[in-house]
């Protein structure tokens, strides 16, 4: 007879199996139930952290959830509306750096965003991805910096392992696949270098969040 779908009972007693149909000692079967019941916690967390970001107009509420469920996020620094999370605690903000609206940050792994950092409406930055060559399709982790004054435009995708470089601008709709140099310009997918900014001595301010955003 079948419990559910990881559980059966038989004439030989209980039996517990993976996802993948392999049988598992009760040891295993435990600690798995005890991570299961963890995911569940850390799924309406999240839930709860989107309810806020979605629906509160008001970056000063937002900004102390944030907080309150990790996101480190220094001094003059604006996540906007619908920005979504991975496990908010591994991500870091410099000071005076916006993030735009409907954004997607993973802390799974580093994410550390500099100085002056501007990133335009629904920027993806993902740290985790899975292993193609692993027979269980599982996930690995690499972290992400972003440097200071970079320009991230809409809808870019930032993958796991990369660093932009100071002062480096990603053109919108870009996939970032590997590594971009200080000061380059790179658009396409994959993103490859397509100019170079001639400033190099940035010191500009982004300046104060617009107050409903």
């Amino acid at each position: 007879m079948m419990y559910s779908e990881n559980i059966k009972i038989t004439k030989e007693g209980v039996v517990f199996t993976n996802k993948h149909g392999n049988i598992l000692t009760a040891d295993q079967a435990f600690k798995k139930a005890c991570v299961r019941i963890l995911n569940w916690y850390l799924d309406l967390k999240l839930f709860l952290l989107h309810l806020v970001s979605l629906h509160i107009p008001f970056w000063s509420i937002r900004k102390i959830v944030f907080i309150l469920a990790g996101v480190k996020v220094g001094e003059n620094s604006t996540i906007h509306m619908g920005c979504k999370f991975f496990e908010p605690r591994g991500i870091l903000l410099g000071e005076d750096t916006k993030i735009g609206n409907n954004a997607f940050l993973d802390g799974r792994a580093p994410l550390k965003i500099g100085n002056h950092v501007d990133l335009a409406s629904e920027v993806m930055i993902y740290n985790s991805e899975h292993d193609l060559e692993s027979e269980g399709f599982e996930a690995k982790t690499e972290s992400v910096e972003i440097g200071d004054y970079v320009f991230i435009g809409p809808r870019a995708i930032v993958l796991p392992g990369v660093k932009v470089g100071k002062g480096s601008v990603v053109a919108a709709g870009a996939v970032v696949t590997k590594n971009v140099d200080d000061f380059t310009v790179v658009a396409g997918t994959p993103a490859i270098k397509i100019g170079e900014r001639k400033i190099k001595n940035l010191h500009y301010k982004l300046g104060r969040a617009r107050l409903f955003q």
